[in-house]
């Protein structure tokens, strides 16, 4: 039988440590601040209950301040940070949440539960903590 046998959801395999950062926080402030790099990306807090969360990429920094040499200390999150984002759910088969990545051309999202992010989960994540755990289960 060809595919994954075994059902995976989303939240076997997000991360569930990563940072959050608050919209007017300097670029600055927001590297200095992160515990947890590994996971590429910051989570955006929500404004007021009815906004949406945001996501700042390590790669829009590299685009869009140190590519374009500006100041880490004078640039905002909100001025480079992706909002809204397409978020997932962690029942999510993972299967699902790769032909979503495919369709939209992202490369991770939150996962959310009760209008909070508990996780991020990313291609990297689906395929090696996913996939892998699949395989090695034959």
């Amino acid at each position: 039988m060809n595919g994954i046998k075994k059902l995976v959801r989303v939240h076997e395999v997000m991360k569930t440590e990563f940072d959050r950062v608050d919209g007017l926080t300097t670029v600055a402030e927001a590297l200095r601040n992160m515990k947890y790099p590994e996971a590429r990306s910051l989570i955006v807090n929500k404004r007021h209950p009815d906004d949406e969360f945001g996501m700042l990429f390590l790669m829009d920094i590299a685009r869009h301040v140190l590519a374009k040499d500006r100041s880490p200390e004078r640039v905002n999150v909100y001025e480079i940070m992706a909002k809204p984002v397409i978020t997932v759910s962690p029942q999510m088969d993972i299967r699902y949440c790769a032909r979503l990545f495919d369709r939209y051309n992202i490369l991770r999202a939150p996962v959310i539960e009760h209008n909070d992010v508990i996780g991020i989960v990313g291609f990297s994540d689906i395929v090696l903590r996913g996939m892998l755990e699949c395989l090695h289960d034959k």
